[in-house]
């Protein structure tokens, strides 16, 4: 729609675009051509968001410098840099462009526009400037800004070619006409970027660009504020129904979304659901481990209890009527500890039903029915642990009334077990001493004299032959004795116990430090003159042990 609604002094009015165009000559030329003011032009439309126009043509001049830094600042402002063709080919030191730079740093929101291209149209340094720029080539400090060209008489040439100024479709035809004289003037330039048309699609993409950078943080908001709605209205409470039906409908499913978040407690342990298993498995457990049970089980009081239930001759398998009694005496002490189990657990559930009932978003709406839910269920609690209490001491009398004898058969078999097991442990101990006195008689039965080593024939005397507890013989006519003797280290000038092997044909005295060893660490000959071994017999035997 070409419809325009023209605000001045506060007061709107419906204008055309031709009418808005003489309009704004009237005013800008009523301005004088010194003034630093700024001019400030805003737009609206149904279909866009609001655009604010601000002019500075104090800039150059140095006059706004205190106030500049309000306009570009903020990150929504798109910058306008516009240059006179004529400055083109020094567009490096405009001062439009320094602070254009300073302030967007990487041109995200900058764009540039080369004014009054018709007029310099004679000048050829100046038209390949601008087309460089226009192509992105110009200097370092321009090259990251799109550029567009525009000429100072559009309307102008649109009047000349049209003959009808005051036509509403003027400004289309300027446009147009505008466009065709730049491509005479600026044969190299890139047509997407000649005229006023291609600011309007240059602004326009830009626009574009920081609406997709800001529509996260404004989706953000939206939703914060809708969030505050949705609390605000939780807070305030929705309307009740009219009808009798529609308020029990609701009060049902208030109650069910009640349910819903007591059994989440109790089934995941949220808040003290967990307390309830600790109540079972932690607290009851150690109340019954420090009942006197010992005191009762002592087997001077089992054997009081025996005859005084059973008598001086009690039944020849089990005196099973005085284990009952006993039985019987120590289920009574468990029925405290479980009161108190169901004691523990209602405060428990009390609690629970709190936090619940806090925990249910809609009963938070209506206060007064969330009270009397509580109070409900506290009642029903009240009556749950009564019944719990009975249900608990009818389950022990129970156990205590009704002694099963597969009880005490269970009991004489793990008796017997355990008997059994004992008596395979004594087995396999004396098996394993027999076993290593008879490796060791066959150990001593295998002397070695040096490197050679003979095999000796086992005989009955093997077992037979023994001259003490600590000396072992073998051989067919017993003459190899076997024992452990002391020997004096010359290096130590101490005893050590060794292990001695004598064979009385062959007159050597062989020696290891364990008896397990198969090679002899020394071997003595007993055959050499006495003043040289310096070895007595009886010495030897003083020394076994």
């Amino acid at each position: 729609t070409k419809s325009i609604v023209l605000q001045i002094d506060s007061k709107p009015q419906a204008v055309s675009a031709s009418a808005l165009r003489r309009s704004l000559q009237e005013r800008l030329s009523k301005i004088s051509s010194k003034s630093s003011d700024e001019i400030y032009l805003k737009l609206k439309t149904s279909t866009a968001p609001p655009l604010k126009l601000i002019d500075l043509p104090g800039v150059e001049k140095g006059n706004l410098d205190d106030s500049l830094s309000q306009y570009v600042q903020h990150n929504d402002a798109i910058l306008l840099v516009v240059i006179p063709a004529a400055q083109a080919p020094e567009v490096s030191a405009a001062k439009a462009l320094r602070i254009a730079k300073e302030y967007d740093g990487e041109c995200t929101r900058t764009i540039g526009v080369i004014s009054k291209v018709d007029q310099a149209s004679a000048d050829p340094k100046v038209l390949a400037a601008c087309q460089a720029l226009l192509l992105g080539q110009g200097p370092r400090s321009s090259a990251d800004i799109p550029w567009v060209a525009l000429i100072g008489q559009s309307v102008s040439i649109a009047s000349a070619q049209s003959g009808s100024v005051g036509s509403d479709n003027s400004l289309e035809t300027a446009w147009r006409a505008e466009s065709e004289s730049l491509k005479s003037i600026l044969t190299g330039a890139p047509q997407t970027k000649l005229g006023r048309s291609a600011l309007v699609e240059t602004l326009a993409h830009q626009i574009r660009s920081r609406m997709k950078i800001r529509l996260p943080s404004l989706l953000s908001g939206l939703q914060g504020k809708s969030q505050v709605v949705q609390d605000e209205l939780v807070r305030l409470g929705e309307s009740m129904v009219s009808s009798s039906e529609g308020t029990r409908a609701l009060a049902l499913e208030l109650c069910r979304e009640f349910e819903d978040k007591f059994l989440q407690h109790i089934m995941t342990g949220e808040g003290s659901g967990w307390k309830v298993v600790a109540s079972f498995e932690g607290n009851f457990p150690d109340r019954i481990k420090q009942l006197p049970l010992d005191r009762h089980f002592d087997i001077n009081n089992v054997k009081r209890i025996v005859l005084e239930a059973d008598g001086y001759q009690p039944y020849l398998i089990s005196p099973e009527k005085g284990l009952r009694s006993l039985i019987k005496t120590v289920l009574e002490m468990a029925k405290e500890p479980s009161r108190l189990c169901v004691d523990e657990v209602h405060r428990v559930l009390l609690d629970i039903v709190t936090a619940s009932a806090n925990a249910t978003p809609g009963l938070g709406r209506y206060p007064p029915f969330k009270r009397e839910v509580v109070t409900i269920a506290t009642t029903a609690l009240e009556s749950f642990k009564n019944d719990a209490k009975k249900m608990v001491v009818a389950l022990v009398d129970m156990e205590r009334v009704f002694v099963p004898p597969q009880h005490f058969i269970r009991l004489v078999q793990r008796r017997m077990e355990r008997q059994r097991r004992e008596e395979e442990i004594k087995t396999r101990s004396s098996k394993k001493a027999v076993d290593a006195e008879q490796s060791l008689l066959n150990r001593s039965a295998s002397p070695q004299t040096g490197s050679t080593s003979k095999s000796l024939k086992d005989g009955k005397q093997d077992k037979d032959a023994k001259e003490g507890p600590a000396l072992k013989t073998a051989g067919p006519e017993g003459e190899i004795t076997a024992g452990y003797i002391l020997k004096k280290s010359s290096k130590t000038n101490g005893w050590s116990k060794k292990w001695f092997v004598l064979n009385e044909k062959t007159a050597k005295l062989g020696y290891t430090n364990k008896q397990e060893e198969r090679n002899f660490r020394g071997v003595i000959n007993l055959e050499v003159p006495i003043e040289h071994s310096k070895l007595n017999l009886d010495v030897i035997g003083y020394l076994i042990i």
